[in-house]
């Protein structure tokens, strides 16, 4: 080939080259360019509205749920007589709780969430490689995964320890009495042989709770419910459930009413539309107790119930409240429905409980205390940075070396503690005197920051104490009542000839206020058990006999309708108990319970 001829062959090759691949460097940005189809994956967004159908607001002589805004002793009202219908719960529990309204459960709530969630989630696309392709008609097919099982709950174990406590065993006979508005009598929302189930004026005896048939052997008033321990190991609870107080599902559908019966609510006794699954005894959901657990002891505050085993362990339920509102039941939990075991709680002797807080006492003498701290009635320090922490985990309350602790009581926002001596050791809120020390009485939200010792009561041996929101009582060895705090309203049942300028404070119309030094009753029989309510007491004798005094416009000292508050100190008459011996007295914010050794006559 000519050289000419040979080199423009050579050069139409090379011009053919770079053309192919121009081409081929085209179609691949083309093919990068072109949108690829994708499949849309839509959801409805799906939303949960809560409902905030207010429930029955508190009664206005019950206690409160949330800790007080102490107020000066010169501007803080005396209590009036109720004349409200409706119970504690306000639209702010409403807030509170997510939601605690019981038409709207949350459990319902969080299921409708979870769907949203799933609606929304987007499938993952699954992908072939190339060598799985080529080598498909190779493989042999996988065969399909077995269908899962929901997995079956496992049952609650728990391994019993050595019986360190004791159950009673008395069946006891049970009268109420009291408003009962909100089913606290535990008398249901049916009349019985006539009988409403509210307004008991007098001790009637419960038929719902028979000695025979269901054998209460001890128990316990909180603010607006009952907890109740019987002989086969049960906890019954009744009264206002609002914040888990009683420890069992209390959904109530509001009943079926007949059409031609009635048009409306209003040919209905008011009564009648109390809930009966919460003013009803019934027994605690018990899902999450162990079985073999055996109990010895339970106690209520305002919002929550505990329950002490023989082998020193303590169980609760409910919540606990602070002056903003639902402070929670732990760190993690806010309002426990049922009960559940506290493992901080080990070899615990005994338990007691005040309007937000509780104390317990293990076989060491050790003393340990949670819940709402606002008063200093938890008496021991409390890290604000994490106060929800510190405050509703159990922790130590300091006493001086030396000093073994027997047995502990509350009052609604105050602590006491007896050690083995007889002496009383007391703390928290003293605006009213009602630790029974000097210290800051008369002043707005005066408080005591550690156990200290009730030095006017050195000379006597105190046998057991009981608080009333701004009062208290106790009896000693020798069946003497004592009484101190607050006056105003005939709580501590002393005439006003024992109070003086040494031991009273008087307000500016000159009428006694606060008795800050505690005063013994004169010309009582022998005292072997007190108890106070919120501003009403009681004391039992040695023989059986229950005296009673202070605020009465709910009836809640037993006394019949009576046009004033009773004075001081009155037996407790009537056919129902006369004859009775009387062995427990308990008293909640505008109801009280008395129990007698069953089968005295």
């Amino acid at each position: 080939m000519p050289p000419k001829k040979a080199v423009a062959a050579i050069a139409a090759v090379a011009k053919t080259i770079k053309n192919g691949v121009s081409k081929k460097s085209a179609d691949k940005t083309s093919a990068a360019k072109k949108p690829t189809a994708t499949k849309k994956a839509t959801a409805k967004e799906s939303s949960t509205t809560k409902n905030a159908t207010a429930k029955k607001a508190g009664a206005a002589n019950a206690k409160s749920a949330s800790a007080p805004k102490t107020m000066s002793p010169r501007d803080e009202p005396k209590p009036r007589a109720n004349t409200s219908r409706k119970r504690k719960a306000t639209s702010e529990d409403e807030e509170d709780e997510a939601p605690t309204n019981k038409k709207a459960k949350a459990d319902k709530t969080s299921l409708k969430r979870k769907s949203a969630e799933d609606a929304n989630e987007q499938p993952k696309k699954r992908t072939k490689s190339a060598s799985a392709d080529s080598n498909a008609s190779t493989k042999k097919p996988t065969p399909k995964s077995a269908i899962q099982k929901p997995a079956v709950p496992k049952p609650v174990t728990l391994k019993i320890g050595v019986k360190i406590n004791f159950a009673p065993t008395q069946p006891l006979d049970i009268f109420v009495f009291g408003e009962g508005e909100s089913g606290e009598l535990g008398l249901g929302n049916k009349k019985f042989e006539g009988k409403k189930p509210v307004s008991v004026k007098r001790p009637r005896l419960h038929h719902l709770l028979s000695a025979e048939e269901v054998g209460i052997v001890q128990l316990a008033c909180g603010g607006m419910h009952t907890v109740a321990l019987t002989k086969d190991n049960k906890i019954l609870t009744w009264g206002v459930n609002d914040q888990g107080a009683l420890g069992r599902d209390t959904t109530w559908d509001g009943g079926v009413r007949d059409a031609d019966a009635a048009d409306s609510d209003d040919d209905l006794e008011e009564f009648e539309n109390m809930n009966p699954v919460e003013s009803t005894p019934a027994e605690v959901n018990t899902k999450n107790i162990a079985p073999g657990i055996k109990f010895v002891k339970v106690v209520a505050s305002d919002s929550a119930s505990f329950a002490l085993t023989e082998d020193g362990r303590v169980y609760g339920w409910g919540t606990f409240r602070s002056s903003d509102g639902i402070l929670g039941f732990t760190k993690d939990i806010l309002v426990q429905k049922e009960p559940y075991l506290l493992p901080e709680s080990k070899k615990i002797v005994d338990i007691a409980a005040g309007s937000n807080h509780v104390m317990t006492l293990n076989n060491k003498g050790k003393v340990e205390s949670w819940g709402a701290p606002e008063q200093n009635q938890l008496g021991r320090r409390v890290v604000q940075r994490d106060m929800k922490a510190s405050a509703l985990r159990p922790g130590g309350v300091a006493f001086k070396r030396g000093v073994k602790i027997t047995k502990i009581a509350c009052g609604s926002y105050h602590s006491f503690a007896i050690d083995d001596r007889g002496r009383l050791y007391s703390w928290g809120l003293n605006n009213f005197g009602e630790l029974g020390v000097e210290h800051g009485a008369g002043q707005d939200s005066a408080v005591v920051l550690e156990p200290t010792l009730v030095a006017s009561l050195a000379e006597y041996k105190i046998a057991q104490v009981s608080g009333g929101e701004h009062h208290s009582i106790a009896c000693t060895e020798d069946g003497k009542l004592v009484a101190w705090g607050r006056i105003d309203g005939l709580q501590t049942g002393l005439t006003r000839d024992k109070f003086n300028e040494d031991n009273t404070i008087y307000d500016e119309h000159n009428r006694p206020r606060i008795l800050k030094i505690p005063t013994v009753h004169e010309g009582l029989p022998h005292i072997v058990s007190v108890a106070c309510g919120t501003d009403n007491s009681f004391a039992v004798t040695e023989d059986g006999k229950a005296y009673s005094w202070g605020f009465s416009a709910n009836y809640q000292t037993g006394q019949g309708e009576t046009e004033d508050d009773i004075e001081v100190p009155t037996l407790i008459d009537n056919t129902a108990v006369r004859g009775k011996k009387i062995v427990f007295a308990g008293a909640g914010g505008q109801f009280s319970v008395l129990a007698s050794v069953h089968g005295d006559a």
